[in-house]
């Protein structure tokens, strides 16, 4: 098992540590964060982790259960520092568990998670996904993310190859681009949860003045289990965000995350709202 000395940033930030059947202690890392709270894809991460670790720590389960689901209901920010997730299994199957957790911090709880973990079964299979045609990450600009206005995407590497600026008044809410930790490490589910929600809102490109966008549910799919053959921890992923519309104040987009080799890796999508920064700072 590595030390932490040996394990990335990300890993380290992830890490669930039992203190009690069920009970997960975690260090909240404001490495991670984006305005007054975490990113949603970190907090996603963190449930997921714990939840894996519950999965894998129970005899009776098949050797190799992965995450096939996760969902995420963000209830209220949680702080930096400490807190505990509380996993339960709501129905444990030798080869598919449906697994619940709640992340507490001072007796709060700040978000609830439902994931599903299924084995590699024999069935038919077809693949009719097809990667976005974009040129590759040589062969783009990167952007230096330490310059970067929250914390999160500062952990990054990024280079754009989809849509145009945020807020540059675009026809179209898409966006994305080619991603990688800056501390490297190989693809797993958690971070393809963090990775899938550290890249800015589609509806940005559409807007011509700065607005929040905090999440109120996210959802991920995972199609194959992670890491991928041949996956190497220098790997780009490429993430590709869309909208079709906002309404009321709240919007629904979709996700993709796909490796360099043209595999599609994960898929979310997420309700959020879409908050006028003016609007918001008038009403407190």
């Amino acid at each position: 098992k590595a030390t932490s000395s040996q394990m990335t940033d990300f890993e380290n930030d992830t890490t669930a540590e039992l203190i009690a059947p069920g009970r997960f202690g975690i260090r909240l890392s404001d490495r991670w964060w984006i305005g007054r709270g975490p990113n949603g894809g970190y907090v996603a991460a963190l449930m997921l982790q714990a939840m894996g670790d519950a999965v894998g720590a129970e005899d009776d389960l098949a050797d190799s259960l992965p995450p096939r689901s996760l969902s995420v209901h963000f209830l209220s920010p949680p702080a930096v520092g400490d807190a505990e997730i509380e996993v339960t299994f709501e129905h444990k199957g030798h080869n598919t568990s449906f697994v619940s957790s709640r992340l507490v911090q001072e007796g709060v709880v700040k978000a609830k998670a439902m994931a599903v973990f299924s084995a590699k079964r024999e069935g038919p299979s077809f693949d009719h996904t097809s990667m976005p045609s974009v040129p590759s990450p040589d062969g783009g600009m990167e952007l230096d993310t330490s310059l970067a206005p929250v914390a999160v995407f500062s952990q990054y590497r990024a280079v754009p190859v989809i849509g145009g600026h945020a807020y540059s008044g675009g026809k179209r809410a898409e966006t994305g681009g080619w991603l990688k930790l800056k501390d490297e490490q190989p693809m797993t589910a958690a971070l393809a949860a963090a990775m899938l929600d550290v890249w800015y809102p589609a509806p940005f490109i559409t807007l011509t003045e700065p607005v929040r966008a905090p999440t109120l549910e996210y959802t991920v799919h995972f199609p194959r289990e992670l890491p991928a053959p041949g996956n190497d921890a220098s790997d780009w992923y490429l993430v590709r965000l869309s909208a079709d519309m906002a309404e009321d104040g709240h919007f629904s987009e979709d996700g993709e995350l796909w490796s360099q080799d043209g595999k599609l890796l994960a898929r979310c999508r997420q309700m959020a709202l879409l908050r006028n920064m003016k609007a918001e700072e008038e009403t407190g």
